[in-house]
């Protein structure tokens, strides 16, 4: 089941293996939670109507064969995601460029997120999952789906409300930008805490963790802030055709995005809404759309190295 592709023939045989195990555990899916309807069921109306001990346990039962049975479903589901991910998509990826892999073993792990400097706050919750990664020309790229969450915590009359709040939801991209940096840059939205925090930066420098860079173009100054512990090394990475580079992939994108250059990386974080990579149930593997929503992902990423000139080498590593 999990054999490469090679070949149109093979894979038009594994997609139909594949659509097979989707209908049975779609299947499955559907008479496990009606087992379990039914036992919450019996169980509400035994309770409703104060009805014999009998029955209400016999609700019970039932909905513990319920859980049982979604449980012993688990296998099933884990094998169709993974060769699902790991033919199909893996094929996908590779009529883009031979060197593309997905891993839905790795991902971005929770210390490089908050290395990475692309935001201000520490995550309280992190998950990430699916690396694609890859080279364009000479450079090497990765990126990761993450969901990185804050809390705060409220004093009520009853006690305390925990809420949760999104830092990121979407995707993290990050690739070799052939220069090891001195210090970090950062470039994030200019939305009220940025601009807030970027008189915070000027007036008590003593309070921030870098100084704010003044850049000279309008359209980027209009979208982001950028701060460095760094200035003149600032400069240089933010010329001005990388500010409209910048501005340029800003625009092809929903949400404004944020980057940082720290190491010898660039990451760029995308506010996305979609769950990528995840291998449908209730919808046919041979609709000709089904990768669609995530091979114009990978396009786009893959794009970004063109759109930055990575590929340009006018540093040496040193």
């Amino acid at each position: 089941m999990t054999s490469s592709i090679t070949d149109d023939a093979s894979r038009r045989q594994i997609l139909t293996e594949l659509e097979a195990l989707r209908k049975e555990i779609y299947g499955l899916k559907i008479k496990n939670y009606t087992i379990l309807g039914i036992g919450v069921l019996i169980f509400i109306l035994g309770i409703v109507f104060d009805v014999l001990i009998p029955v209400i346990l016999s609700g019970i039962a039932i909905v513990i064969y319920g859980f049982v049975m979604i449980s012993k479903a688990g296998p099933r589901e884990i094998q169709y995601r993974h060769s699902y991910k790991y033919a199909l998509v893996t094929h996908a990826l590779k009529t883009i460029d031979e060197s593309l892999q997905i891993d839905s073993t790795q991902a971005l792990s929770e210390q490089t997120f908050i290395s990475s400097r692309l935001f201000s706050k520490t995550p309280d919750r992190y998950h990430s999952e699916d690396q694609v990664y890859g080279v364009a020309g000479k450079t090497k790229f990765s990126f990761s789906e993450v969901h990185a969450e804050y809390k705060t915590v409220t004093q009520t009359k009853n006690g305390q409300r925990v809420d949760w709040h999104d830092i990121l939801k979407g995707i993290v991209f990050s690739a070799d930008f052939n220069k090891n940096f001195n210090g970090t840059t950062m470039v994030r939205p200019k939305d009220f805490s940025a601009v807030f925090g970027a008189w915070i930066s000027t007036a008590l420098p003593i309070f921030s963790s870098g100084e704010v860079v003044k850049l000279e173009n309008p359209d980027f100054d209009k979208n982001f802030v950028t701060y460095s512990d760094d200035q003149v090394e600032a400069r240089y990475i933010l010329t001005s055709s990388m500010m409209e580079r910048i501005c340029e992939l800003n625009n092809r994108s929903k949400e404004t995005i944020s980057l940082s250059f720290t190491g010898n990386l660039v990451f760029i974080a995308f506010p996305l809404s979609g769950n990528y990579f995840e291998p449908p149930f209730s919808k046919s593997l041979m609709d000709e759309a089904l990768l669609q929503k995530d091979i114009e992902l990978v396009q786009f990423m893959y794009a970004i190295i063109t759109e930055l000139d990575l590929n340009t080498r006018i540093w040496g590593k040193n």
